[in-house]
Formats: C-alpha cells, sequence, structure tokens
C-alpha cells in the first residue's frame, strides 16, 4: 500500500552536524509513513474519496455542537521533569500515536453526514508544536500556563486536517508541560486518555496493531509473503470491535440500552412481570431526563460567551479520600462530589447569593464502555444529571444528601437513555439537534467529569509525568467544566469557566481542599475499629 507524503521537522537552528540532523529528520519521516498508510486520493461518489468511513450518529453529535461560545474540544496538560525537547516528542508521537486511524483521518461533512477520510499528508510539524509561554507582568508561571489553556480552548482546531494538537512548552520552570487539544467527535475521555498515555515510555501500542504485527511476523518467518499480509488483514479485522455505534444508533435507543433494559427488567419488585418493571422503569427515567425543570439559576448559570477562565489546585491523597469513605460508609466519589458541592456554595455564598436549600444539577458523564476497550476511539458514555446541594453548608449532611443521589442514579437507565439521545440528535438536522442539545443544557449548570488514570506514575521520552489533568467541554449554554482526575495516587480538582459568567473559578479551587480537610477530620474523630 502507498505510504503517505510526509512532512518533517524544519529546522529551527543551524545544526553544527547537517549530517545527524538531516538523519534525524529522515527517521522522523520514515516513522510518520510507517504509521500512516495512504488511501487514493481520488474522488468517489457524493465528492468523498474512496474509502471514506461514514461518522458514527454519536460522534457526529458532538461534532455538530460546535459553537463560537463553546468548542468541542478535550483539553488536557501533562507536567514532565525534567524538560522534553520537540524532536523526540515529534518521533515519539509518530510512532505510536499515528498507529491510531482516527488520529490520521480528518472530517468532510456531505449533506447530512459525516465521514473520516485518510488524510493525504501527515505533517507531524503541524500537530506537534512548541512554542513560548507568554508572561504578563504580576502574573505567576501557573497563571500564564492556565491563561494559554483558556486561549486555547476558545480557539477551533483546523478543520482541514485530523482534528488534535500537542503544544509543547519547552521550558517550565525547570520542567516541561504539553497541552493536549483533541476534538470530542474522535473519543470521548477515557478512550482520549488511553490513547494519549499510549505514547509514555513502555505505553501499549493499540491491541488490533500489535497482533496484527505480531501476526504478520510470524508468516514472514515462514516465508509466506501473501500469507503476511493475510494474516495482517484477518488480525486487525478480529480484534477490532465493529463500529456498532454507527449502525445501532440510528435507532433513537441503541442495542446496549436494549440489552441494559431487559437486565433490569428481570430485577426488582418479584411481584411486578418483567414487562411491567421495564416499562415503568424506562418512563420514570426518560421523564427524568426531558421533564426535568430548568437548573436553579445562581450566578453560575448564563449564556456562555467565547473567553474562558482555567483554574486548578495542588493535589490531594486518594489515599486520604478512600480513608474519609470507608470511615463514612460512602464511596471515593461521593465524598469528591461533596467537595465539590461544598466549594461551589461557599463561592455563591462569598458573591451574596443566598442557598438556603438549593441544588444546581452537574451533568455526570457515565462510561459504557469495558475498560478494556478503553483504547477504542470513539464516545461510549451517557450522561446524568446530578443534583449538588450546594445549600447544605454542614460537611457531613452535605456527604450523606450526595450519597442518596448518586446511590438514585446507579439504579437509573438515564446514561443508556442519553447515549440513545445523543445518537438521536446526531440523525436529525443541525438546527433540530442544536435545539434538543439547548433544552438539555438549561437543565444543569456543569459538566463534570470524574476520570481514573494511571495508578503508577508515567515518563515519557525519560521525563517523569508528575500530574495530569483534563477538561471535556460543555454543550450548549453551560458555562463551567468541572474535572476530577486520579493519577499516581493523587486527585486534581480543575475548573474551565466562562469569562463572564464566572470570572474567578480559581475561588471555587481554593474552597476545594478546605471542604475535603473537613471531612478527613470528621473521619478522624469517628471511633476505630480494633481487631482482637
Amino acid at each position: 500500500m502507498p505510504t503517505p507524503a510526509v512532512s518533517t521537522p524544519p529546522s529551527s537552528r543551524r545544526s553544527a552536524k547537517p549530517k545527524a540532523a538531516k538523519a534525524a529528520k529522515a527517521d522522523t519521516a520514515a516513522k510518520v509513513a510507517k504509521a500512516a498508510p495512504r488511501r487514493s486520493g481520488t474522488n468517489g461518489a457524493n465528492g468523498l474519496p474512496p474509502g471514506a468511513e461514514p461518522m458514527s450518529k454519536v460522534d457526529t453529535a458532538w461534532l455538530r455542537l460546535d459553537t463560537e461560545a463553546n468548542r468541542m474540544v478535550i483539553h488536557g496538560v501533562l507536567f514532565l521533569k525534567p524538560a522534553l525537547a520537540l524532536q523526540p516528542l515529534r518521533e515519539r508521537v509518530a510512532e505510536r500515536l499515528l498507529r491510531f486511524p482516527r488520529l490520521r483521518q480528518r472530517v468532510v461533512e456531505s449533506g447530512d453526514a459525516a465521514y473520516w477520510v485518510e488524510d493525504a499528508e501527515v505533517d507531524i510539524t503541524r500537530h506537534v508544536v512548541a512554542e513560548p509561554l507568554a508572561r504578563k507582568r504580576g502574573r505567576s508561571l501557573e497563571g500564564a500556563l492556565q491563561d494559554r489553556l483558556a486561549e486555547l480552548a476558545a480557539e477551533p482546531l483546523d478543520p482541514s486536517r485530523p482534528l488534535w494538537q500537542l503544544h509543547l512548552i519547552e521550558h517550565y520552570d525547570g520542567s516541561s508541560a504539553l497541552i493536549a487539544r483533541v476534538h470530542h467527535c474522535i473519543a470521548d475521555g477515557i478512550a482520549l486518555i488511553a490513547v494519549l498515555l499510549s505514547i509514555t515510555d513502555g505505553g501499549a501500542v493499540p491491541p488490533e496493531a500489535a497482533m496484527a504485527s505480531k501476526a504478520a511476523a510470524g508468516a514472514d518467518a515462514k516465508g509466506k509473503a501473501k500469507g503476511a499480509a493475510k494474516a495482517q488483514a484477518a488480525a486487525v479485522s478480529e480484534s477490532a470491535e465493529p463500529e456498532w455505534l454507527a449502525d445501532a444508533l440510528v435507532k433513537p435507543i441503541n442495542a446496549w440500552t436494549v440489552r441494559e433494559i431487559q437486565q433490569r427488567a428481570l430485577e426488582g419488585e418479584p411481584q411486578a412481570s418483567p414487562a411491567e418493571r421495564l416499562g415503568r422503569q424506562v418512563l420514570e427515567d426518560a421523564a427524568a431526563l426531558t421533564d426535568a425543570p430548568d437548573d436553579a439559576k445562581t450566578r453560575l448559570k448564563g449564556k456562555a460567551g467565547r473567553a474562558k477562565r482555567v483554574a486548578w489546585g495542588s493535589p490531594i491523597s486518594l489515599d486520604a479520600v478512600k480513608a474519609v469513605g470507608k470511615a463514612m460508609n460512602v464511596s471515593v466519589n461521593d465524598v469528591l462530589l461533596s467537595c465539590v458541592a461544598g466549594a461551589i456554595g461557599l463561592y455563591l455564598r462569598e458573591h451574596g447569593d443566598d442557598t438556603q436549600g438549593q441544588e444546581i444539577r452537574v451533568l455526570v458523564p457515565v462510561n459504557l464502555r469495558p475498560i478494556e476497550t478503553a483504547w477504542q476511539l470513539g464516545n461510549r458514555f451517557g450522561m446524568v444529571p446530578l443534583p449538588l446541594p450546594v445549600g447544605i453548608a454542614n460537611p457531613a449532611k452535605r456527604l450523606y444528601a450526595v450519597h442518596a443521589q448518586t446511590q438514585a442514579v446507579k439504579q437509573s437507565l438515564q446514561p443508556a437513555l442519553s447515549l440513545g439521545l445523543m445518537a438521536t440528535s446526531g440523525t436529525v438536522e443541525k438546527a433540530a439537534q442544536r435545539a434538543m442539545l439547548k433544552t438539555l443544557s438549561r437543565k444543569a449548570t456543569a459538566l463534570m467529569t470524574n476520570v481514573p488514570g494511571p495508578t503508577q506514575a508515567l515518563q515519557l521520552c525519560g521525563s517523569a509525568v508528575e500530574r495530569v489533568m483534563f477538561w471535556a467541554p460543555q454543550p450548549g449554554d453551560m458555562s463551567l467544566g468541572i474535572s476530577i482526575l486520579t493519577y499516581a495516587g493523587q486527585v486534581q480538582f480543575g475548573l474551565i469557566a466562562d469569562a463572564g459568567v464566572c470570572p474567578d473559578p480559581e475561588r471555587i479551587v481554593a474552597h476545594f481542599d478546605p471542604e475535603f480537610q473537613q471531612l478527613l477530620t470528621l473521619a478522624l474523630m469517628l471511633p476505630w475499629a480494633h481487631k482482637d
């Protein structure tokens, strides 16, 4: 199969060893070419190149959600120590990331449909870029990085190329910071973290690529060239999960939803028939999604604008969070959600708002894929509106109120139904889809992600990955994005906010740790069980 034309990195300065520099460029080009096989570039039916792959309905929905106010781009930042140079990073990305077809493909829209098309030229210099960190007078280095992230969050990705980019800030207080930008139509947060972390030292290659290489190598050892090609194709076909979303999600409720509903129908009240339980559950959860009143009107609700603000705090110990959860007989998620509710409540009261008895809703993505298939790109999650009791100042009462809400969500079909709703929105006209999603966004104040990262510290090209953070985009007019991510025994809390609605998200972040410390103190005051 012919390989794509590849642009190699231009030299930023004259090299003392031109032959070595030329060899390095050639090596990078070879890795990119090897990783990114090219498809035929001649136009086919409907003006699309042969081999154009229809985008799934859910991914199409995320593609269409892009607006001037809220770009549907997932942002992440990795802190690396010691500092990382640009050339080794480009070589690693060429070798690892470009094995994933979605990261070699651009998006082409034709009528009401969207397609994945192999990019004719994989230009690594456009996807992995280095930049200095501009710093305003009086602004801290961390503040300058937050400002840069906020600027990037307002900028669209180049639609003529694959929808992802890495920005390397080589010099950041003796370290480096790597900003990742990937459009949500490519994948959800769970998949993106798995894929992006595959570029780390020792990171695994995509299972289908690994199996294909192994099959081809075995065939080559037997001296069967044709057999090797067949073995490689068979390995890819067998191991790659079928794109069931592209077909099953044409219906309002997808196949996963049907299976989930059927399973739930066999559970519950023994005196009721499965059909009765099924009907009651679907009606109740569908009503909860579509008929719920608009969310409480606080200063955090408002029409989103283009300018953003980003903030994060110091990480807290995951073991400490687990200890609180065990002592209070709740989950780790309950503890973290309670801290978020407490931090937002304090912020509102600081600004003079009366939060007595008030709740706000956050949309919480719920993963609907097996964790062992996290590397597979695409969007396979549902979203549920979760009430946060921001009006409860007592930390213990607030914790158990959150626990009650999360337990109700666990027994709900709302994640599956919301995935079906996203699929449906991907099949209708853009105007109708915008109206559907705008209605949904009115029912919540924020989108909150809680993503489990690697349990062990990682390295990238010999540099330690000290901290990792990710933010998901907010659909519609939602003005607040809340991110919780665990990595190497630490919990990281961060926010991305609309500058006009919440110009000081660092104030919310500042309240998160004190809220957790209150719960930790309460847990330590409880009687300890003694073993004989």
